[in-house]
């Protein structure tokens, strides 16, 4: 399924970014200076790419990556669903002028929609696909989901939404990156441009929220620069 509408272009991007983390990284801890440099640049370099979707979404994938993973003991290692939530409830408790808010609810409600609606970024509906056992009732468990984010969308849990959501890029994610897609393919343009379209007006605000709370910890980034 197409999106409705062509890629935005953020309110936020990657030179007004960089201006400000230059301005304000001799305060950060180093951690959170790894992490924004990281995203930062992965999301300039994804800015530049306006031809391929594919690349797009990826790059930001990268940039969205190096802002929030941490690098957790295996013994305590969550999902990568806690992992989205934990991160969405921090950076939204920082938001107080509601730009996360606004993007999900005002900017890109058809396209979040489309998302969490479409099975082929649902993860239930590839296990089975691929034979595990467990998953042969995918499709209630997609009602499921369906019925959970229609209570989420009447609350505006916007949290919710916002783990729903990555959990269906997730999916995409691993598509692209693991092969399990051809490039430029004409079944996943949908997807595709619409993953890319909302990552990109979020990830710069996420990056922003960061530079905004340095006394935060944010975690210890996965490959820290070490000498």
């Amino acid at each position: 399924m197409e999106g409705s509408r062509p890629d935005p272009k953020p309110l936020l991007h990657f030179t007004w970014l960089k201006d400000k983390q230059r301005r304000l990284r001799d305060g950060f801890p180093p951690p959170l200076g790894l992490r924004v440099h990281r995203a930062v640049s992965w999301l300039g370099r994804a800015e530049a790419e306006t031809e391929d979707p594919d690349v797009r979404f990826l790059l930001l994938w990268i940039g969205f990556n190096a802002a929030y993973a941490a690098d957790i003991p295996r013994d305590a290692v969550p999902s990568a669903r806690e992992e989205f939530k934990a991160y969405f409830d921090a950076l939204i408790a920082l938001d107080g002028a509601n730009r996360i808010y606004k993007a999900v609810w005002e900017r890109f409600p058809h396209e979040i929609r489309v998302l969490l609606d479409n099975k082929f970024v649902y993860a239930p509906f590839w296990h089975h696909a691929n034979g595990v056992s467990g998953y042969e009732a995918w499709e209630d468990m997609l009602g499921e989901s369906r019925r959970s984010v229609a209570q989420a969308l009447a609350r505006r849990d916007t949290v919710r939404i916002l783990t729903g959501v990555f959990d269906r890029l997730y999916v995409l994610r691993n598509q692209l990156v693991h092969g399990g897609a051809t490039w430029n393919s004409a079944v996943n343009r949908g997807q595709v441009r619409d993953g890319a379209a909302v990552l990109g007006w979020l990830l710069p605000i996420f990056i922003d929220l960061m530079m905004s709370d340095p006394g935060r910890d944010w975690g210890r980034p996965f490959y820290p620069v070490i000498d």
